[in-house]
C-alpha cells in the first residue's frame, strides 16, 4: 500500500515542461485571450539564432579555402551541398527551374537539422522546434514563396486555377472538388508542414523525458523491488535517444523534401 502511495507521487511530464521559463528573467507581462505572456528571451530563441551562425560558421569555414583536393571539412561541406541540390533540388523540382532554390533548400535542411540535433546536444537537450511557433515561422515562409514564384510564373488567375482546377475534371463535380483543392493546397499545406516537424520533437523529448525521470523516480524514491524496473527504463531512454538521432535527420530531410514538392507542384503547368 505504501509503494502505491509514493508511486502516486511521480509527476508525470506533459506539454508544461516546454513552457521554459525567460533566460535571465523575463521583461513584464500582459493579458490576453484570456491567459498571461511573459515578456522575455527564452532558450528555443537563443537555439534559433545559434543554429543560424553555426549553418553561416561552418559552410563559411568549408567554403573559405577551396581546393581541387578537398580537405575534411571542405568535402563534408561539399557533400551536404551536393546532397540537398541533387537528391532533393533536381530530382524534386527538375533541372531546369532548380538551381534558383538551392540556396533556400540547403539552408532550410541544415538550419532544421541543427536545431533538431540540439535535443541530443548535452546542456542543450532541448529540441527548438518542440515549440509549435517556430515550426509555424518557417512554414509560413515556405507557403510564401511556393506560391510566389507560381503566382509570378502563372499569374494569380492562371495559378489559383492551375492549384484548384484538377485537369480532366468537369461538370457538377466541380462545386465540391474547387473548394476542396483550394483547401488543401492553399490553405492546409503549411498547417500539416509545421505540425508533422512538431509533432515528432514534442512526442520525442516528452517520451525522453518519461523514461529518464520515471527510472530516477523508480530507483531513487521506490527502490526495492522496482529498481529492475527503473534500469529498464534507463535502457530504453538510451535506445529512443539513438532513434530520435535518425528522426531528427529524417524530419529535416521530409521538411525540406515537401517544400521542394510544393514548389514544383506550383511551377508545373498542370496537375
Amino acid at each position: 500500500m505504501s509503494g502505491e502511495l509514493r508511486a502516486e507521487e511521480f509527476q508525470a511530464p506533459g506539454p508544461a515542461d516546454f513552457n521554459l521559463p525567460p533566460v535571465g528573467g523575463d521583461f513584464g507581462s500582459f493579458h490576453l485571450f484570456g491567459q498571461e505572456w511573459v515578456l522575455g528571451v527564452t532558450k528555443p530563441m537563443i537555439q534559433v539564432v545559434l543554429a543560424a551562425v553555426l549553418v553561416f560558421g561552418l559552410f563559411y569555414l568549408a567554403s573559405r579555402k577551396r581546393a581541387m583536393v578537398p580537405g575534411k571539412l571542405q568535402y563534408i561541406g561539399e557533400q551536404g551541398y551536393g546532397f540537398v541540390r541533387n537528391s532533393i533540388g533536381r530530382d524534386i523540382i527538375g533541372s531546369h527551374d532548380f538551381q534558383r532554390f538551392v540556396p533556400y533548400l540547403f539552408t532550410l535542411f541544415f538550419f532544421v537539422l541543427f536545431n533538431n540535433f540540439f535535443a541530443t546536444i548535452p546542456f542543450l537537450q532541448f529540441p527548438t522546434f518542440s515549440r509549435a511557433g517556430m515550426v509555424y515561422g518557417l512554414a509560413a515562409l515556405t507557403w510564401v514563396i511556393y506560391n510566389g514564384v507560381g503566382i509570378r510564373k502563372h499569374g494569380l488567375v492562371g495559378y489559383l486555377k492551375l492549384q484548384c482546377l484538377p485537369s480532366g475534371v468537369t461538370g457538377p463535380i466541380l462545386v465540391l472538388i474547387v473548394p476542396l483543392e483550394f483547401f488543401s493546397n492553399l490553405l492546409v499545406r503549411p498547417v500539416t508542414l509545421a505540425l508533422r516537424l512538431f509533432c515528432n520533437m514534442f512526442a520525442g523529448h516528452l517520451l525522453l523525458i518519461l523514461f529518464a525521470l520515471g527510472g530516477e523516480h523508480l530507483i531513487v524514491e521506490l527502490g526495492g523491488a522496482y529498481i529492475g524496473v527503473g534500469l529498464l527504463a534507463w535502457v530504453l531512454f538510451i535506445a529512443v535517444a539513438f532513434l530520435e538521432v535518425l528522426i531528427q535527420f529524417l524530419q529535416a530531410y521530409v521538411f525540406v523534401l515537401l517544400t521542394a514538392m510544393y514548389i514544383a507542384g506550383a511551377l508545373a503547368d498542370e496537375h
